[in-house]
């Protein structure tokens, strides 16, 4: 690929996270102007790119002068105070909107805020808003949204991935220096592939899931969407750690993740035993992705790190066990959209009102169509005398695939892939055929299967538009995802000149409409 220019350094938006919060704690610059320039960026670029499903102006910038006036009094402040940030629409944040990409929760305030959020508080972050998603995390594209489909800021013709497209479009768009995602078969990682971002999916338990709205419970899990892997390390240790409110949250202690992507920036990785998978790089992967990958293989080793071989012959099941665990586990987490309690209520038009009308009406009228196809799979797969051969089925599957894991640690520190397959495809490309779209998470889906870390780190461009070099680690190991990502972020950029996102093709802008700056 031709080398990517260097990104502006004056444009407030295009600075990374680690520079704002240098910028803010040196206070060359105030969390006000921070958080103004990425609103006013949103103004700007949104309307052709559509990440965001709400955008909270007012909250931004009370939370930013807050920041600013605490530092200004000499109080000591979080990492990240004052550097904004997005939010996935699957969170839950009291006094914003909550709809997951859905019609069924359409205008419901929550009285409160997911374990995330409350640590964003905490940190003095500005929210800047609620980014678009599949309908309730169910797709790999953005085009399952109830509000309308996410673009690729790469391509406006394209996907930006899915579930969390409007995201990974937010900080590729430069509206956001950080987001958060939620990752239930690839959902953080794969849009970071096609967008050209860092994507982090820590291990099951290692952030809590408080205050998600639920789609898998076993597969489910919050993490980062940044530009920079240190960017990454950042966010994640400001939202990581036990919570006692989450009976899946790990007592463990964080390991030192912005300790380890500083270590990787050295670019040494000697002692590292790198673990190619040979079942993920096989038939559909395309030209330029397999490239790529080769591409980074070679800076590994040239960084010192020993590349191996590792196989996972259960691998190649993964795909169809997850599609049955996902939807069983969605249409019980799903049961609870019913019309009576809470979000969109339909009564029938005609005969008597019981409750099992409004639930069909609610139902019916709230869910889409990807959302009912898995309700009624997963149903009929843990209905009776269907149970264990399909459901108990996919739970031993499951387990050969964590067994495959653990013989590969044995072997590799870390285990390395392709994130996806292909490129980011066109808007409408694969919207009618469901297993096409399915197969786009072929290589993400075993991570979430076992509950073990990984990271996606752009790695170059296949006909113009990025692809991502994927990074798994043993479960509680999350430094060595941090340790090797930032190493190959350092190598590449050094090889092209700069980031690759800022080889990215300008949006079209519309003047800030109020605009302070």
């Amino acid at each position: 690929m031709a080398d990517a220019p260097v990104a502006p350094t004056d444009d407030l938006t295009r600075r990374t996270a680690a520079d704002l919060a240098d910028a803010l704690r040196a206070r060359e610059v105030s969390s006000v102007e921070v958080t103004q320039a990425h609103l006013d960026r949103i103004a700007a670029v949104d309307g052709a790119v559509h990440a965001f499903l709400h955008v909270s102006a007012d909250d931004a910038l009370a939370t930013a002068r807050d920041v600013d006036a605490r530092r200004a009094a000499g109080e000591d402040l979080a990492p990240l105070a004052g550097v904004p940030v997005a939010v996935k629409d699957v969170v839950v944040t009291r006094g914003m909107p909550t709809t997951a990409g859905s019609r069924i929760l359409e205008g419901w305030v929550p009285p409160y805020d997911a374990t995330i959020v409350e640590r964003l508080r905490a940190a003095g972050m500005p929210i800047l808003g609620k980014t678009n998603m599949d309908e309730f995390a169910m797709g790999s594209s953005t085009e399952h949204s109830a509000y309308g489909n996410t673009h690729n800021p790469w391509d406006l013709d394209r996907i930006p991935g899915g579930s969390g497209g409007g995201s990974a479009a937010a900080v590729a768009a430069y509206e956001a220096p950080l987001a958060i995602g939620t990752d239930t078969g690839g959902s953080i990682r794969q849009p970071g592939a096609v967008t050209g971002t860092v994507g982090v999916k820590p291990t099951y338990g290692g952030v809590s899931r408080y205050g998600l709205v639920a789609l898998a419970s076993s597969l489910d899990q919050a993490g980062p969407v940044t530009r920079t892997v240190l960017d990454s390390a950042l966010l994640h240790e400001a939202i990581g750690g036990h919570d006692p409110r989450d009976a899946t949250s790990l007592p463990d202690a964080l390991p030192a993740l912005v300790e380890a992507a500083r270590a990787g920036r050295t670019g040494d990785l000697r002692g590292v035993r790198v673990g190619v998978v040979r079942e993920l790089d096989g038939e559909g992967y395309q030209d330029g992705v397999r490239a790529r990958f080769e591409e980074s293989l070679d800076l590994l080793r040239e960084a010192g790190a020993e590349v191996v071989e590792v196989s996972c012959p259960h691998f190649e099941y993964a795909l169809a066990a997850y599609y049955l665990i996902l939807p069983s586990e969605a249409s019980s987490n799903l049961a609870k959209f019913d019309g009576m309690r809470f979000g969109l209520r339909v009564e029938p038009r005609d005969g008597v009102v019981t409750a099992e009308r409004v639930m069909a009406a609610t139902r019916g009228a709230g869910f889409g169509d990807e959302v009912k196809r898995r309700i009624i799979l997963g149903t009929y797969a843990l209905s009776a005398g269907y149970y264990d051969a399909y459901y108990g089925s996919a739970q031993k599957v499951r387990t050969l695939i964590q067994r495959d894991f653990a013989q590969a640690f044995e072997r590799a520190d870390v285990l390395v892939s392709p994130t996806a397959p292909t490129t980011a495809f066109r808007l409408g490309e694969k919207l009618d055929d469901p297993l096409a779209m399915y197969l786009n998470d072929v290589a993400t889906i075993p991570a979430n299967l076992a509950g073990v870390p990984g990271m996606s780190v752009p790695n170059g461009l296949a006909d113009g538009l990025p692809v991502g070099f994927q990074v798994l680690a043993p479960a509680r190991a999350d430094d060595r995802l941090y340790r090797v990502g930032a190493a190959l972020e350092m190598l590449l950029e050094q090889r092209w000149g700069g980031p690759l996102l800022a080889g990215a093709p300008e949006l079209p802008v519309r003047a800030p409409e109020g605009s302070t700056r």
